[in-house]
């Protein structure tokens, strides 16, 4: 059965409040949600806001479970391998689901097709941010500095976004930076404060408590304009690169051969907690805008993704492996 006709089965099961035996049980365990970081990242973080306030809505219980490295890819190719009994879900972001099939030779897991799509959380800029210390305040300070030594720049791992928004942003601007990758963006920050590294484009849910605490500077974002969390932190476009312009996008999947019922209850409920208004509140707060909608529509929203991304990394020149 296509895709597409069995959510809109699972749909209007829940709407007349008819479910499959299975599904009228589930869950009666707690969820494992597979979180592809570190703890202190953005990935991290946005999981734990959505599964307290399903908790909170629904007395559901979720085990978070941390697994980061391979720039996401270990986690997701864990949830791939995952029971499809509706008992692991995955936390999934732009790195593993559409940048690293273009990136890597090989990948021990194919995320067109040994996950499904769940639900859409949200898509959010970059900051591009050096820690307190560093000399300068603006952009331009950070560039003139890049072109007299060379920098290094940090990334949540090989093939993240901020590892290919780097190499896009020196390659604009013409200077050798040395990339150093880590295994998620909370060890990249301690190392950012604590000076160890230059500069990292960061998430805006990971840098806004640091830049609002006052360890971290924010020097440009990579959204097509200013943000209302940071009013005066300039776009990069009106920086001097116009069209430089770069979001993650987050999203909740499961193992292919989960059943349809469940991946449809998965989907009306996590729409429900983003609509909610302290849920949404807080993701704006950080920086996220809330999409939610269908499986079906994160489904084509991936699709453009990969198509988009695929052609970022040939621009890049970044490799892995």
């Amino acid at each position: 059965m296509p895709r597409i006709f069995a959510n809109l089965i699972a749909a209007a099961a829940l709407c007349s409040g008819w479910l499959p035996a299975q599904a009228q049980t589930w869950p009666d365990k707690p969820i494992r949600f597979i979180v592809p970081s570190p703890p202190g990242g953005g990935t991290d973080s946005l999981a734990r806001l959505l599964a307290n306030k399903l908790g909170e809505l629904l007395h559901w219980h979720f085990v978070i479970d941390n697994r980061p490295g391979a720039g996401g890819n270990l986690g997701l190719d864990l949830a791939a391998k995952a029971t499809p009994d509706g008992y692991t879900i995955v936390m999934g972001e732009s790195s593993n689901l559409a940048i690293n099939p273009s990136l890597y030779s090989k990948l021990p897991f194919d995320p067109a097709r040994d996950v499904v799509p769940v639900a859409l959380v949200g898509t959010v800029p970059l900051v591009l941010v050096v820690a307190a210390s560093a000399p300068g305040d603006t952009l331009a300070a950070l560039i003139d500095t890049a072109k007299r030594r060379q920098l290094t720049f940090a990334s949540s791992g090989n093939g993240t976004v901020g590892h290919l928004v780097g190499e896009m942003w020196r390659r604009a601007i013409g200077v050798d930076m040395v990339h150093v990758p880590y295994k998620g963006a909370g060890p990249v920050m301690i190392d950012l404060v604590g000076g160890q590294v230059d500069l990292h484009f960061a998430s805006l849910p990971a840098a806004l408590p640091l830049i609002e605490s006052g360890k971290l500077k924010a020097l440009a974002v990579t959204a097509p304009q200013r943000l209302s969390s940071l009013p005066d932190v300039p776009t990069l476009s009106e920086s001097g690169l116009p069209g430089f312009e770069y979001s993650v996008f987050y999203g909740v999947l499961a193992p292919t051969g989960t059943p349809a019922a469940i991946v449809g209850r998965l989907n009306v409920e996590i729409d429900r907690a983003l609509r909610s208004a302290d849920l949404s509140k807080g993701l704006g707060e950080r920086g996220v805008d809330v999409r939610a909608g269908t499986p079906e529509q994160f489904d084509a929203f991936l699709t453009a993704e990969r198509a988009k991304w695929a052609r970022a990394v040939k621009a890049s020149g970044a490799t892995v492996d």
